[in-house]
């Protein structure tokens, strides 16, 4: 039977395990093994695909298995900690160093291993996440940005080309940021030269404001009327509202055939909204994701089929 493990977003295990419900078989730590192939789990950091499970009778014998398979691995080690450090010292290094937003991930796959006991190693070559137990950290601006929300549109931005291929905001792209003061997101937009457009009631930082590229028009993002705009190249939205508003609000500018990418944030209040989660998730040409930098929220992902060629 074919096994899938999904290693949940730190903190966020109760979340996952609604999500996965019945199909979980056992659970190690943060990793929920289940014995399907089912649909992706927005609340898992990283997916281990064709989950295999192997006796090991050394150290030695288990970094010898794992390099007859491929080169790079990674460790998730809850336990037997000492025991799987050894392991990834006779593996060949595999750097986690934070990342610069805009340079290209890594291309080598990258498998995974944990010990379920001292001689019994769970593993799989092929994973969802190009980064260790799916962490995408960055090297941070703390001088350019106006809030830390910019690391979540640097990783939304990261991840939306790892999914669709389609690379970043380029310059001479329009941007749309719903929702956007103080500016940490139309902040990110500029950088890579996108013209945007800012829509909140509260002002954008002075720096963000002064960016040539930046305009800044008050109101509601849910008062916004699709037909008053051009096409959109990335419609972004961190706005604060129940995820059924936002799914309200996506579904209207989907429905105007104007936009061609989107990065929005689902923001819960009290329980996870799962319903609405399954909603965006099945819209096609979506991805639903937890990124590292979400608190609890879910960043939804989406490309129009013709977003590649356009």
């Amino acid at each position: 039977m074919s096994r899938t493990a999904y290693l949940a977003a730190e903190g966020f295990e109760a979340q996952l395990r609604e999500e996965l419900g019945s199909r979980i078989l056992f659970e190690h730590d943060r990793l929920f093994v289940a014995g399907d192939d089912g649909p992706p789990a927005a609340w898992a950091a990283n997916t281990w695909f064709d989950v295999q499970e192997v006796a090991i009778e050394s150290i030695g014998d288990a970094a010898a298995k794992l390099k007859a398979i491929q080169r790079n691995w990674a460790a998730y080690a809850p336990v037997h900690h000492r025991r799987a450090r050894l392991i990834v010292e006779k593996l060949p290094h595999v750097s986690a160093k934070p990342l610069e937003f805009g340079r290209p991930l890594p291309a080598a796959p990258l498998g995974s291993f944990t010990l379920l006991a001292p001689e019994r190693m769970l593993y799989a070559a092929r994973c969802s996440s190009p980064r260790p137990n799916g962490v995408f950290d960055f090297n941070e601006d703390r001088e350019g940005p106006p809030s830390r929300a910019y690391l979540k549109l640097w990783e939304g931005l990261t991840r939306h080309n790892l999914e669709f291929g389609h690379g970043l905001p380029q310059p001479g792209d329009v941007a749309l940021d719903l929702g956007a003061s103080p500016g940490g997101w139309a902040w990110v937009l500029a950088q890579t030269g996108a013209q945007v457009t800012a829509i909140d009631k509260a002002p954008l930082a002075e720096n963000v404001m002064a960016m040539r590229n930046v305009a800044w028009r008050q109101g509601s993002a849910f008062a916004l009327d699709p037909d008053d705009f051009g096409p959109v190249d990335w419609l972004c939205s961190d706005v604060i509202c129940y995820p059924a508003r936002l799914l309200r609000l996506v579904q209207r500018w989907l429905g105007s055939g104007r936009v061609r990418n989107a990065v929005c944030t689902l923001k819960f209040q009290g329980e996870t909204d799962h319903d609405t989660a399954r909603a965006f998730a099945a819209i096609p040409g979506s991805r639903l994701v937890h990124l590292h930098h979400n608190k609890h929220e879910l960043t939804w992902l989406w490309s129009s089929p013709s977003a590649a060629s356009g």
